[in-house]
């Protein structure tokens, strides 16, 4: 696992996507500031309190996605997941080893108390750069979340679905759209399960 300096030092790069998110605010004293609630909006931010915590995590992988392969690899390592700003933000550190080799991401959860939803953020060891967020929220206990991101020299849409959510598990999927949303490919599965501690 990282050291503890490491999640300071990846918390600090970090700073920068915190302080630029406009709608949480850094004048308000977070104790006080109220979400303004929109007619017929729910309160969300604790849609994620679930992912809180150590997790064994198992993942499947599509190797090439959109190009027709069927070739999966799998992994298995270890979700440990952090409470940020009292629960309105989350920091995820993943890390897995494979066939493939090892694999570190992080994930940053932010809510946004005016729309009522969350955006989250990937980022890889590999390259240190900071995924366009997906944007959605939860209902009837599913989280579905959508972006737009560069996948091979050409633009595909991303959605992120949270389901199977139990107090000890959880299933996490990513799937690409290269026809405007008609079809997804799944290219990425974690079923997260919870360590006993």
């Amino acid at each position: 696992m990282k050291t503890l300096g490491h999640v300071r030092t990846c918390l600090l790069a970090m700073a920068p996507v915190f302080f630029a998110q406009p709608t949480l605010g850094w004048t308000q004293n977070a104790s006080t500031a109220a979400p303004q609630e929109t007619a017929g909006a729910r309160d969300g931010q604790h849609d994620f309190d679930f992912n809180l915590g150590t997790w064994k995590t198992h993942i499947k992988r599509l190797q090439h996605p959109l190009t027709g392969s069927t070739t999966w690899v799998e992994l298995n390592g270890t979700v440990v997941v952090r409470k940020v700003w009292g629960g309105r933000a989350q920091f995820e550190e993943i890390e897995a080893d494979g066939p493939t080799g090892h694999l570190e991401d992080a994930t940053l959860f932010l809510y946004n108390p005016q729309t009522h939803q969350w955006n989250q953020s990937f980022v890889n060891s590999s390259d240190g750069v900071l995924s366009q967020p997906a944007i959605g929220e939860f209902k009837n206990g599913r989280g579905e979340f959508f972006d737009q991101e560069p996948f091979n020299g050409k633009a595909v849409l991303v959605r992120i679905v949270w389901s199977d959510i139990t107090p000890n598990s959880h299933r996490f999927e990513q799937s690409f759209s290269d026809d405007g949303g008609k079809t997804w490919e799944t290219n990425f599965v974690a079923i997260k399960t919870r360590e006993k501690s």
